[in-house]
């Protein structure tokens, strides 16, 4: 079956409510742990089939914010799901209380009972308006940036078509890119502000409302962080500060000396070699079928996966107008199948961004048979590992994609993967002090983002580029609107992705492999920490762990000689 034949059913929220409550009244009536437990199965195949309709809605909205009929069904969604998810925390709170818990408990992994006593915190039916109005400022925010219609070149481009020019190897196309980018943002200021201003209210008063202080703590269990708090958080940034900062300094001038340049500015960040930056040497179709190539050749259990996936045409890989920015995976629970979406663009980002997603993928269809559909994709820190792994589990196959550039490829990959955890940290950094801070104006954001930047990132220099330079660069980053506090999950995993690099460059395969596959299979049954340890990965929260990871790096990076690349 194809994707475009999945089909979709508007989820009606009374006949919904209608079967759950039934259940769940019969599930407080049981007269055994058996009883209950099949009422529970009951309960997952409703939960399936609203959760498969409103994934094919939001895919097919995001493929195309235009259309009108799934932008109606996403509108509904951002009414409705507040509803659908008070019917699944009395489902909790019924599990929870069950005189049969500990038998049942015998059947079910901690973990969803961990991930049940969450959700009830993190709801009340006092909170539905609110979440109501948080979703719709989300939509909101998403439709704004895929508006964007840029006249440059010729041509009207979206935000993920000006990449190629932003990477160009001119520096005058570089930089005029560049502020044609930005001025998106700086044009619509007011509208970004008004959102994110409402956005942090809205959710500042459903923390309250719950009985937080702040939107912190709630953030935190929303994530179904049961094993680490801010503090932990807090300390984690510290050690990026002191060990990866000072290595992204160097790396950005040895850049700047690379690229025969005195004082690298911000549109030079992205041009990573005078010669230009690797490529990928095809197009998105011939893009796929080596990635075909690629995963038969991986495994058995990568091959079987990625033909299922071509042969099911679960991909929507290229940019067009009114489409989503961004890429993602996502798993339509019904039909068991993983979806990839992304905006391909021609650059090395087309190929980091299938990898990436395809790791997504491959864990997901690895546990898509795990009985209790909340359990099949782990929390988001964990989810990361297995997507940032990937980008590095492929590089024996990088040479499918950039030909003659593959070490050009490799060096950049590797640079970038650890240029990025500083701006991750930025994000999150950002993000705390927003919401312990409520009441600050959207001036006053601009101004601690780009104080936080100045702390992570001492590098940049926005030259006369006035938006950024007070403090408008985070506009662009979807997560802080749609997903709080998720940016600092893809710095925590690529730690761990960092040691798989390792593993699978100056160590055993064959083990890592067994290990990453095992990883993958159990997929959400066990919190984070207790899943680094089913990988065998070092916690990033562990003093020693980050520095442990920069020695390979650094000696990698270095026995490149970048200057004829």
């Amino acid at each position: 079956m194809k994707f475009n034949d999945y089909e979709y059913v508007r989820p009606e929220v009374d006949s919904v409510r209608a079967k759950f409550s039934s259940l769940i009244e019969k599930f407080n009536n049981s007269d055994s742990a058996d009883e209950q437990y099949n009422i529970i199965n009951e309960l997952n195949e409703i939960s399936k089939n609203v959760d498969t309709m409103f994934n094919l809605a939001s895919i097919r909205h995001s493929i195309n914010t235009a259309d009108e009929f799934y932008d109606k069904e996403n509108e509904y969604m951002d009414e409705v799901s507040p509803i659908f998810k008070g019917l699944t925390v009395e489902y909790y709170k019924a599990l929870i209380n069950s005189r049969f818990k500990e038998e049942l408990k015998k059947r079910i992994p901690p973990q969803y009972f961990t991930m049940a006593e969450l959700e009830i915190k993190s709801f009340s039916d006092d909170v539905i308006a609110e979440l109501q109005e948080e979703n719709r400022l989300q939509s909101e925010y998403d439709k704004l940036v895929s508006s964007a219609k840029i006249n440059y070149d010729g041509k009207v481009l979206n935000l993920s078509q000006m990449q190629p020019y932003m990477q160009s190897a001119d520096r005058n196309i570089r930089k005029e890119s560049y502020e044609k980018y930005s001025g998106f943002f700086k044009d619509n200021l007011d509208k970004f502000d008004e959102i994110y201003d409402k956005l942090v209210k809205v959710r500042n008063k459903i923390a309250v409302k719950l009985g937080y202080k702040n939107f912190v703590e709630l953030g935190y269990i929303r994530l179904h962080r049961s094993e680490y708090n801010s503090k932990d958080v807090e300390g984690y940034r510290n050690q990026v500060l002191k060990y990866i900062v000072p290595l992204t300094v160097n790396l950005r001038e040895r850049q700047a000396k690379r690229l025969g340049i005195e004082n690298l500015k911000y549109y030079d960040k992205d041009l990573i070699f005078t010669t230009g930056n690797a490529t990928p040497k095809g197009n998105t179709q011939w893009m796929l079928d080596n990635a075909q190539k690629m995963y038969s050749e991986l495994s058995k259990e990568t091959g079987e996966f990625f033909n299922y996936m071509v042969e099911s045409d679960l991909f929507d890989l290229e940019t067009k107008p009114n489409k989503q920015s961004g890429g993602y995976c996502t798993f339509i629970q019904n039909y068991k199948s993983p979806f990839i979406f992304a905006n391909s663009n021609g650059t090395s980002d087309d190929v980091d961004t299938l990898t990436h997603e395809a790791g997504h993928a491959f864990q997901v269809y690895e546990s898509r048979n795990i009985e209790f559909p909340e359990l099949i994709f782990p929390t988001l820190e964990a989810c990361e590992i297995h997507s940032m792994s990937m980008e590095f589990i492929t590089w024996p196959w990088m040479k499918l994609f950039f030909k003659e550039d593959e070490l050009k490829y490799k060096f950049s990959h590797l640079s970038k993967s650890m240029l990025f955890i500083p701006y991750g940290v930025t994000v999150d950094e950002f993000q705390h002090k927003v919401y312990e801070n409520p009441e600050l104006t959207p001036a006053e954001r601009r101004a601690l983002w780009r104080e936080t930047e100045k702390k992570y990132l001492p590098w940049i220099d926005y030259e006369d580029n006035q938006f950024y330079e007070e403090g408008g660069y985070w506009f662009r980053q979807g997560h802080i609107f749609d997903d709080p506090f998720y940016y600092i999950d893809y710095t925590l995993a690529q730690v761990c992705a960092f040691q798989y690099w390792i593993k699978f460059t100056f160590e055993d395969k064959k083990k890592a492999w067994a290990d990453y596959h095992h990883l993958c299979q159990i997929g959400g049954s066990k919190p984070f920490l207790e899943l680094l340890k089913e990988g065998n990965l070092n916690s990033p929260f562990e003093d020693s762990t980050i520095e442990s990871v920069i020695e390979p790096i650094n000696n990698w990076l270095d026995s490149v000689d970048d200057s004829l690349l």
